[in-house]
């Protein structure tokens, strides 16, 4: 919850009154194990996820069982806020790593909007942030080489950590495996190797004890074509 808090007030600034209505929308706390679906595509919903501890990722799959990660979640993120409007999901959610969920029914949620409306505003802020995550992946995924994809991602992974307290200045625990990792980038978990071992190489990274290290942040922006501007990380007051 400090997590999610604190990507708040990263955006706009938030009461005493709003982060107790805030901490109370959790009704219950959920735990799953590493590679179980927490949401299914299509199924009704009404409540929505806030990640406390763990890896999430939004996904699809086709037919010939590959699968394409559409965005990682970290602690602090809602994983699907976006199902209070939709209630259901056009893709699934998974866990890539033991998770801990903070359930939050979508009356709640209701309340919360009719009794803090500047807070209503907040929250389409960050569904949008989650929009503008997905287009940059679409744009690397299409356009970027590998290592310009894994540069990128490491970049804003940096960056979002960041924000929640949960990344040191030289890097941040990074829990996913090199088959994770293809998901996310759209290469196999051999390409994927290779690009690691390129980036250490270079001098830029380390990956050890699944903690990535970085060693030249402003190299490592160049050559993923890295600007944070997508993730809105300034106040902006609503």
């Amino acid at each position: 919850m400090e997590a999610h808090l604190r990507k708040l007030r990263m955006r706009d600034s938030v009461s005493a009154a709003e982060e107790d209505a805030i901490r109370e929308l959790v009704s219950e706390v959920r735990t799953f194990s590493a590679h179980k679906t927490v949401i299914h595509e299509g199924v009704e919903l009404n409540v929505s996820l806030l990640l406390l501890d763990g890896w999430l990722a939004r996904a699809k799959d086709v037919k010939r069982g590959n699968r394409q990660i559409l965005e990682l979640h970290v602690p602090g993120d809602f994983a699907d806020l976006h199902s209070f409007t939709l209630k259901a999901l056009d893709h699934d959610v998974i866990a890539l790593t033991p998770v801990r969920l903070g359930v939050v029914p979508h009356d709640r949620l209701t309340r919360l909007t009719e009794r803090f409306p500047r807070l209503t505003r907040l929250y389409w802020l960050m569904t949008n942030v989650d929009a503008s995550i997905q287009r940059e992946l679409t744009l690397s995924l299409g356009s970027r080489s590998a290592m310009s994809r894994a540069a990128h991602l490491f970049c804003e992974l940096f960056e979002r950590l960041r924000v929640g307290g949960l990344a040191d200045d030289d890097g941040y625990a990074l829990p996913l495996t090199q088959a994770q990792l293809s998901e996310c980038l759209g290469i196999t978990p051999v390409h994927v190797n290779r690009t690691l071992q390129a980036l250490r190489a270079d001098g830029l990274i380390t990956l050890e004890q699944r903690y990535l290290t970085i060693h030249d942040h402003a190299r490592l922006r160049e050559i993923g074509e890295f600007d944070p501007r997508y993730l809105y990380l300034r106040q902006k007051p609503s």
